[in-house]
């Protein structure tokens, strides 16, 4: 790479921290898998994580793995092994990526953290507020380990959440209980409960602030940070150590907002960016953008870790709000309304819509929304037709044609 493209992404100085406290997450669950001195929990990444810490379980995300192997470009090459079992290409490739690595017995995490391969879990926890994927995901290590599966079954295409939807969700979070007391050997322990809780709501209540520094103009940091920066958010939060990291962060945002230094040089325009990101391609658009003087400056995905009705007096409501008032859960009338708000807040001035061939649920470009978003804001977009993980079905020219249409509709602007 030349030394203009190593300028146009502007190095975040906090990522060293960053580094050091995923590492030491993945070493220490790594441990954990050949010392057998904690017990290990695999829960999906919007799911109850708070109370599986309360218990004492060290906490592992599968979706993290699968976006790991999504950047790392290993994905396409392990796919095949998950579709000779039976698994469908036009399945989550989340999924079929981290089945297919755990089939081979390849994953980047042997050479990042010098990992023996993906800890096995003693349980395995699932919600499936995204997804049945998740579910049927976790279903096949409860075949390959005979450990048992447990989970939330949450309901989709929400308006407002009723005091009947809230209800039964806190007794699914309820009823998980006997079964981790069991594996962990720890009664439940309510205050413990609130602690990591309460630990959570601080961590995403910093993440939204740091999220919330992209409406400065110009923007501090681009989406392709955000996809970076979450892992504490999503791996770590309910910890101390996610606290620190995103108040190191805020400071130095702040402190770049306070000088006027941009992520995008000459920012010119401010993007929004609604679906999954192309994990393989995150560099590549970065650069494209920045070589326009486009910032893409929000996003639905990176809000997907604010959770602020954790705030709750009550940990279980808080946990079930949080995993329920996501934009993924929502009827569509919500996420028109969620979108228009974001346009105005961050001053988009166009969106790209990512149209994931694996992963439906998040691709809201299939049912008119684009267009009605349109009429309603003002706001032109683009869409582009891609995967979360599997680069085959990604086009390197049609992507660049319609960013670069995206911008020529700006420039005709009056």
């Amino acid at each position: 790479m030349g030394e203009r493209d190593s300028k146009a992404i502007k190095k975040i100085q906090a990522t060293g921290l960053m580094r050091k406290l995923m590492g030491a997450y993945f070493q220490e669950l790594d441990e954990a898998a050949r010392t057998g001195n904690r017990k290990i929990a695999w829960c999906t990444s919007v799911g109850p994580a708070e109370l599986l810490r309360s218990f004492g379980f060290l906490v592992y995300f599968p979706e993290n793995h699968g976006a790991v192997l999504g950047s790392s470009r290993m994905a396409q090459d392990l796919i095949p092994a998950a579709n000779a079992r039976g698994y469908s290409p036009d399945i989550c490739s989340y999924l079929t990526s981290d089945v297919g690595s755990y089939l081979k017995g390849e994953t980047p995490l042997k050479q990042a953290f010098g990992m023996a391969g993906v800890p096995r879990a003693d349980v395995l926890v699932y919600n499936t507020n995204q997804c049945r994927d998740v579910k049927d995901w976790l279903a096949f290590y409860e075949r390959e380990w005979d450990v048992p599966l447990i989970g939330i079954d949450t309901p989709r295409g929400l308006g407002d959440l009723s005091r009947d939807h809230l209800d039964g969700l806190i007794a699914q979070h309820k009823a998980l209980i006997p079964t981790l007391e069991d594996i962990s050997g720890r009664a439940f322990d309510l205050d413990r409960l609130k602690e990591v809780v309460a630990s959570s709501y601080r961590c995403t209540m910093l993440w939204k602030q740091v999220l919330g520094s992209a409406t400065h103009r110009p923007s501090p940091l681009t989406f392709f940070d955000g996809t970076i920066h979450m892992g504490p958010a999503v791996v770590l939060r309910g910890l101390p150590e996610a606290e620190h990291y995103y108040e190191v962060l805020i400071q130095e945002l702040e402190q770049r907002n306070a000088d006027g230094v941009a992520a995008v040089d000459g920012e010119k325009h401010r993007f929004y960016w609604e679906g999954m990101p192309v994990w393989g391609k995150l560099r590549d658009h970065a650069l494209l953008f920045s070589g326009q003087q486009a910032c893409v400056v929000a996003s639905t995905y990176c809000n997907s870790w604010i959770f602020e009705p954790l705030g709750s007096d009550d940990p279980f409501e808080g946990m079930a709000r949080s995993y329920t008032e996501l934009f993924i859960v929502r009827s569509e009338d919500f996420k028109e309304r969620y979108l228009a708000d974001m346009f105005a807040s961050y001053d988009i001035d166009g969106i790209i819509y990512h149209d994931a061939k694996t992963c439906p649920n998040n691709s809201n470009c299939r049912y008119g929304m684009p267009q009605r978003l349109t009429r309603t804001t003002d706001v032109p977009y683009v869409t582009i037709n891609g995967d979360l993980n599997d680069l085959r079905l990604y086009s390197e020219e049609q992507a660049r044609t319609q960013f670069e249409a995206l911008i020529e509709q700006l420039h005709e602007q009056p």
